[in-house]
């Protein structure tokens, strides 16, 4: 039996014996599992904290190694992936108008911390980018810098423990579109397992936030947010076994600064990598409606959806049901399905990670009104000269309220590149866009590129590639790369994207870099 959490409400044991047994969760079998958090406070002001706060200390490299986790696949059939498509091929021009394209922090100026787990959000004013380690605060319109560098742990000051005195890494950021917040996280293991959660008491990045630090009994690894009416969900890999685990956060509580409960289901054995559904524009999912989690199948050929739907006021009534099963066009498994570094890069470099193993940040959620959609990407292999593809998916569910089905999907491949590390949204006409790392073993260094597709595209397509930044050196010896990066939504014109990934220095030093994009009929 696993070692599991601290503070929290205890399983029965007949829950216990079922988890150990069960295929799948199955509300009416597991418990939620209640986690009180360890402290709440309310931070200063973070354009106050900047004035008396120095910018992150080089002292030389930490290297934070992804956790290993068993291959959760039972089955890899070895068939051709059908719908596959060569990037080289005739198609349309990407009708994109780029904005900005600049550079954020690089690695020494985090603090020395390797991968970035690069990811940004948008908001009404701000732009905020946040590293491994380190955030930096932009105006969205002029692009100047509000705040920062500085180090996450930084907005914690005075809030005591280890979310003030440490930074764990696995940090993420996103705009709350419907409360007009900023929720952001990081994991802290130094002296116990926590996380550490902060969301905005404004729509202003500087300002104030409501914080709130959760204690476990184990490493909850690679947490992934999402917005939703009801919740703030989240999603872990429990450290060891890697066995995916889902949790809910009191939005509303958070949003007014009072104690917060964390509602869990314990992990079980054949999940791992979930990403729960985060919210893109203004339409509301129909009323009631569970958060959609969504993970890769225990096959390659399938992709598996739970709703969780959570219940504050009465903890008992929250449910986690699935597996729903999707069917999807065979892929051909990355770095043999379990995750690994297998990427090569050309002038001696070494092989990157691939994180090969799980869908990639964001599941992006849209309620266009006559349909629900949801877009998220992953790394697949190609079969040919280059080693990885982009596989892409919009699940759509028609009329809102249904089921989840796969409306296109398909392979993104190149006979020249590879391309891996993506991620995708839509703005509100329906224009797809998904970013993404390139290169290849003979010259092309690792780079930032971008491809997507306009409602008219033919299905299970996308467009022409556009270059958004060429590298010029190789990262060398050492193999991580990622974890993550982002593609987030302009909630203002529900037009413009930002699109935050990295690229290589040289040596261990990486680069995070930031580009915002429209759609030229969006508007």
């Amino acid at each position: 039996m696993k070692t599991r959490r601290a503070a929290r409400v205890c399983l029965p044991l007949l829950a216990w014996l079922v988890l150990l047994i069960a295929p799948a969760f199955a509300a009416n079998k597991l418990q939620p599992i209640v986690i009180n958090p360890d402290k709440v406070a309310v931070s200063q002001p973070v354009s106050e904290i900047a004035k008396t706060t120095g910018p992150p200390v080089f002292n030389g490299w930490i290297i934070r190694k992804e956790h290993e986790t068993p291959n959760h696949m039972t089955k890899i059939y070895n068939e051709a992936d059908p719908v596959m498509q060569d990037s080289e091929d005739p198609a349309a021009k990407l009708p994109v108008t780029l904005g900005f394209n600049f550079d954020g922090v690089d690695g020494v100026q985090a603090g020395g911390v390797i991968p970035p787990d690069t990811n940004g959000s948008v908001g009404d004013t701000q732009f905020f980018l946040i590293t491994n380690f380190a955030f930096t605060i932009y105006n969205k319109t002029t692009g100047a810098v509000e705040v920062g560098p500085l180090l996450i742990n930084s907005i914690w000051k005075n809030f005591g423990g280890q979310c003030q005195s440490d930074n764990g890494g696995d940090p993420v950021v996103l705009y709350d579109k419907i409360a007009n917040r900023w929720l952001l996280e990081q994991l802290e293991y130094t002296s116990s397992y926590q996380i550490c959660i902060a969301v905005s008491q404004t729509d202003d990045a500087t300002g104030a936030y409501n914080l709130y630090s959760y204690t476990f009994n184990g490493l909850s690894d690679y947490p992934k947010l999402a917005v939703w009416p009801d919740a703030y969900y989240l999603a872990f890999n429990y450290f060891g076994p890697g066995d995916g685990e889902p949790c809910a956060l009191d939005r509303t509580s958070m949003l007014d600064g009072q104690t917060a409960a964390m509602i869990c289901f314990s992990p079980n054995t054949s999940d791992m990598g979930f990403l729960p559904s985060d919210l893109d524009g203004s339409t509301l999912p129909p009323s009631g409606a569970p958060n959609h989690y969504i993970e890769l199948g225990n096959s390659n050929t399938t992709l598996k959806e739970y709703d969780f739907h959570v219940d504050f006021t009465v903890p008992t009534n929250s449910t986690f049901t699935g597996p729903h099963e999707i069917t999807v066009p065979v892929y051909q498994v990355l770095c043999g399905g379990g995750g690994g570094a297998c990427i090569p890069e050309p002038d001696g470099g070494g092989l990157l990670d691939a994180i090969g193993d799980r869908m990639m940040f964001r599941n992006a959620y849209r309620n266009f009104g006559d349909h629900e959609a949801m877009v998220f990407s992953h790394s697949v292999g190609t079969g040919n000269t280059q080693v990885s593809a982009e596989r892409w998916y919009e699940l759509r569910s028609t009329p809102p309220g249904g089921s989840f089905s796969v409306y296109q999907a398909a392979t993104y491949k190149s006979t020249k590149y590879n391309y891996w590390m993506g991620s995708a949204a839509m703005d509100h006409n329906g224009d797809m866009a998904l970013g993404f790392s390139v290169d290849n073993s003979t010259k092309e260094d690792p780079s930032i590129w971008l491809t997507g597709r306009l409602p008219s595209t033919k299905l299970n397509k996308l467009d022409k590639t556009v270059v958004i930044h060429t590298g010029t050196t190789v990262q060398g010896d050492v193999n991580r790369w990622g974890d993550y990066s982002s593609m987030s939504v302009d909630p203002t014109d529900d037009c413009t994207m930002w699109y935050t990934q990295e690229y290589s220095d040289g040596g261990f030093n990486w680069q995070s870099h930031v580009v915002s994009f429209k759609f030229t009929a969006c508007e």
